[in-house]
C-alpha cells in the first residue's frame, strides 16, 4: 500500500438511495470521519434496477440540517435545458448558505438521460460545452449581486438580481473527459472533476493556469466474496459497463439496461473496483493520485453503505492521512 496522502470523499448515488436514504448517508459518512461528499445530480436513474432520482438540492438541504462538518457538492449539476444558470445560480446560493460555506457546486456538459423529458434538441458535445462556458458566466455573475442583464450565445437573463447570496461565492468544478473540458476547468472553474485516472487531464488543467483540486471518483463494490461484489455491481450499476460515449446519447434507464445486457457481467470490472477489503480499493486510488489527483471520492454500490464506512473508518482513512 502507499503512503502518499489524498482527501478521501463519500459519493452520494441519486440514482440508488431515496432522498431520506441519502441523508442518513450523509451522516454516516461523517461520522466515519469524512470530511467532504459529492451528491449527483439526475433527473433519471442510470439504470431501472436503481430506481431512485430525487430532487438534489431539496436534499442538499436535509443534509445541510443533519450534518455539522461535511462538505457537500454537486456531482455534476448540468445547464443544457433542464436547468437555466439562474435557477442553478439561485440553488447553489442558498446550499452555500445553508451549509456555511460547506458547499461546492460541480458542473459539466450532461446526459440525454437527464434532458429528454424536456423535448428538447440534444446538443452535440462542442454546443453543450459552450453552453457550459456561458452558463458559468452567468452563474458568476448573478453571485456578484446587482441587477443583471446578459444575452449570450447560449442564454438570455433579463433584470434579475439575487437576493440570498453567501458571503463568498462557492467554488465551481467543472466535470472533465477530454482536453477541451479540462481547459475550460482550468479558465473558468476552481477546479477539475474526472472519473478515470487519465494524467493528461491533469496535465491540461494545470498546464493552462489550474490551481484548484483535481477531483476523481471511484467506483467500489464490497461483499463477502468477489463474487458477490461482483454480481451486486453487475445488478446495481450496470451503466458502468457501458463506454462514455454511448451512455451520454441514450434517452432512458431501460436503454442503458439493453446496452449493458449485450456484455458479459466480468466487464463490470473495468469500471468497478470489486473487492472483500481496502487493498485493491488502496490500489485504485494509488493509481488516481499517481495520475495527478489530490481528492478521490468513493461510491459503495449497492444498499450497504455501512461497509464502506466501518472499511473507510478502520483502514481507508488512517492510510492516507498518514
Amino acid at each position: 500500500m502507499s503512503s502518499q496522502r489524498v482527501r478521501l470523499g463519500w459519493w452520494l448515488s441519486s440514482e440508488e438511495r431515496s432522498p431520506r436514504e441519502l441523508v442518513a448517508d450523509a451522516e454516516l459518512a461523517e461520522r466515519a470521519g469524512f470530511t467532504t461528499a459529492m451528491i449527483s445530480d439526475h433527473l433519471q436513474p442510470w439504470a431501472v434496477s436503481q430506481g431512485h432520482a430525487g430532487h438534489v438540492w431539496t436534499t442538499i438541504g436535509a443534509i445541510a440540517a443533519s450534518t455539522d462538518r461535511l462538505e457537500v457538492g454537486t456531482g455534476v449539476t448540468a445547464m443544457v435545458h433542464r436547468s437555466h444558470p439562474v435557477m442553478v445560480a439561485h440553488a447553489a446560493a442558498t446550499a452555500a448558505i445553508l451549509l456555511e460555506g460547506r458547499f461546492f457546486l460541480g458542473v459539466g456538459t450532461g446526459e440525454r438521460l437527464n434532458e429528454q423529458a424536456f423535448g428538447g434538441h440534444w446538443p452535440r458535445p462542442g454546443e453543450r460545452r459552450r453552453r457550459l462556458q456561458d452558463a458559468i458566466e452567468i452563474v458568476r455573475e448573478v453571485w456578484k449581486g446587482g441587477q443583471v442583464n446578459i444575452e449570450n450565445r447560449s442564454w438570455t437573463v433579463e433584470r434579475f438580481e439575487l437576493q440570498e447570496r453567501p458571503a463568498t461565492p462557492p467554488p465551481i468544478y467543472v466535470a472533465a473527459a477530454g482536453p477541451r473540458s479540462a481547459r475550460v476547468a482550468s479558465t473558468l472553474g476552481d477546479g477539475l472533476i474526472s472519473v478515470s485516472a487519465d494524467a493528461s487531464l491533469v496535465d491540461v488543467y494545470r498546464g493552462t493556469g489550474g490551481t484548484g483540486p483535481a477531483i476523481a471518483q471511484v467506483h467500489v463494490s464490497l461483499a463477502d466474496s468477489v463474487e458477490a461484489a461482483r454480481s451486486q455491481a453487475w445488478h446495481y450499476w450496470p451503466n458502468g459497463a457501458v463506454a462514455t460515449p454511448l451512455l451520454t446519447e441514450l434517452a432512458r434507464p431501460e436503454h442503458i439496461e439493453a446496452a449493458a445486457q449485450g456484455l458479459r457481467p466480468e466487464a463490470i470490472e473495468r469500471t468497478v473496483v470489486c473487492a472483500t477489503g481496502a487493498t485493491p480499493v488502496v490500489a485504485a486510488i494509488d493509481r488516481f493520485v499517481a495520475a495527478g489527483y489530490d481528492t478521490v471520492y468513493l461510491h459503495q454500490i449497492g444498499p450497504d453503505q455501512a461497509r464502506l464506512a466501518a472499511l473507510a473508518a478502520d483502514e481507508l482513512l488512517p492510510h492516507f492521512e498518514r
